[in-house]
């Protein structure tokens, strides 16, 4: 896990990623799974995934989360 900067913390990162218009709207954010892993690191990431009840999936180095308590189905 790599910080790019000493005023982006891993705290700081996940306030902006859940603060973001789609996650407050209870709506799918998206972001580059190498980010995630560089940024706060996976361990904390499905932590707070948990803590807000949240889900994700990962595909092809995205990770699709979805800012909402309801069920995921897999379609496909």
């Amino acid at each position: 896990m790599t910080q790019l900067s000493p005023h982006l913390t891993p705290e700081k990162w996940l306030f902006q990623l859940f603060s973001s218009k789609a996650a407050c709207a209870g709506g799918v954010i998206r972001r580059q799974t190498r980010d995630v892993e560089r940024l706060v690191g996976r361990t904390q990431f499905e932590a707070e995934l948990a803590r807000r009840g949240f889900h994700a999936v990962e595909n092809a180095g995205q990770i699709v989360i979805f800012c909402n308590q309801q069920p995921v189905r897999v379609i496909r």
